[in-house]
């Protein structure tokens, strides 16, 4: 299954059928979505049942994790029904949240079909914006409050309340919560990017026109159900966690907050626990955490760019390689020791004729996009056949 190209959400609708009882009970999913760590903001796995033929980027797992969550959520409220049910249900849930937002461009493209329309709802969910330049230069990319929208559906299939203003309550207790999560607690240099990364993603309020003056306290006790009680203590908990620091045990405002929420102490330190085995185990793949300079940011950011292409595009790189023995043993050469000015033009050149020939490979021959060839170059030498490459160590 591949989330970044059309028909994903029927494919997944095809994987799940031999799962539907995966869950038995909607804590039992939550426990997971924990540990994968879609109820944190950060994607670092997805359900065992699915098999990507290439490494998954952390937006398409959080994809694949929030169609997950919705589809088991909706599974929760009846055992007979099915895939088709369940996407007119969440599409038409979308709508009346007001994310349902797609130009007349992508209408044109996509068609009338609902899973290909729910394609585009749900990619327009994980980003924190459209901008394409954004996205390349900033390391943190998706949506992190994403479980505002599981919460939500379950509300809203259980009261067919108006969701937009459930969703803005849950909003805005959540980013209250880590506003005051965060002043509890003595800063770190995590901290800022923490709050910077839930402030981007918010969707049904404006952070700089609410107040966080404290007051929400009032509204915690006997207003959410204590599933939304149990995110909002998680949410607390992953905000107060300092660098494995074994402080955030004994802190007093997340037992007052948890209080509040009628949490017994017990279940506190269970939730405390789970983030910091959670960060131990994770510290690697959460970008919030990495302090490389802009430079480093932008390289590792192309990189992942530039491999997930090159994997997406394989078979026909392949082939238009196999078509060019001159260029392969230039790229080949490349990898051992540098090349001369005039092969550099040549390898450029005949690199970007065969990216004119694969249209989603066309970030290359845009204005600035030769930048990029050096990456590829250096991620290249696993296409390439083995006999061009006499450095090559097979796994």
């Amino acid at each position: 299954m591949n989330p970044s190209a059309s028909g994903w959400i029927d494919k997944f609708g095809h994987l799940v059928k031999d799962y539907h009882d995966l869950y038995d009970n909607f804590d039992e999913l939550y426990a997971h979505l924990k540990n994968i760590g879609f109820i944190y903001g950060i994607n670092v796995s997805i359900p065992e049942f699915i098999h990507p033929e290439h490494p998954l980027s952390e937006d398409e797992k959080a994809k694949i994790n929030l169609l997950t969550a919705l589809y088991f959520t909706y599974r929760q409220k009846s055992k007979t029904v099915t895939f088709s049910s369940f996407l007119e249900e969440i599409f038409e849930f979308y709508n009346q949240l007001g994310i349902n937002k797609i130009s007349f461009l992508n209408k044109i493209l996509t068609g009338k079909k609902t899973s290909s329309q729910l394609e585009k709802l749900i990619e327009s969910r994980i980003y924190l914006d459209d901008n394409v330049i954004s996205k390349n230069f900033n390391s943190i990319i998706t949506n992190s409050l994403l479980y505002i929208d599981v919460l939500t559906f379950k509300n809203y299939l259980e009261l067919k309340t108006d969701p937009k203003k459930h969703a803005e309550k849950l909003e805005y207790i959540t980013i209250n919560i880590i506003y005051h999560t965060l002043s509890s607690k003595q800063k770190n240099k995590n901290d800022a990017k923490l709050a910077q990364l839930f402030e981007s993603s918010l969707t049904f309020i404006d952070s700089t026109q609410d107040s966080f003056d404290g007051t929400y306290r009032s509204k915690l006790i006997n207003n959410f159900t204590p599933r939304e009680n149990s995110y909002f203590l998680d949410v607390a908990c992953l905000t107060v966690w300092e660098d494995q620091s074994l402080e955030y045990k004994e802190s007093e405002f997340i037992f007052s907050i948890g209080k509040d929420l009628g949490i017994p102490s017990k279940q506190i330190l269970k939730s405390l626990e789970d983030v910091a085995v959670f960060f131990e185990k994770n510290t690697l793949q959460i970008p919030h955490l990495k302090n490389n300079n802009l430079a480093m940011q932008f390289y590792d950011s192309m990189s992942k760019i530039v491999n997930k292409l090159i994997l997406r595009n394989s078979k026909r790189l392949q082939k238009e390689l196999s078509e060019s023995k001159e260029l392969v043993a230039l790229l080949s050469k490349s990898t051992v020791k540098d090349l001369t000015e005039e092969e550099k033009k040549k390898v450029q050149k005949q690199l970007l004729d065969i990216f004119k020939s694969i249209p989603s490979l066309a970030i290359f021959i845009l204005p600035g996009g030769a930048v990029l060839l050096p990456i590829f170059i250096k991620l290249i030498p696993k296409l390439l056949p083995s006999a061009f490459d006499d450095n090559r160590v097979d796994e």
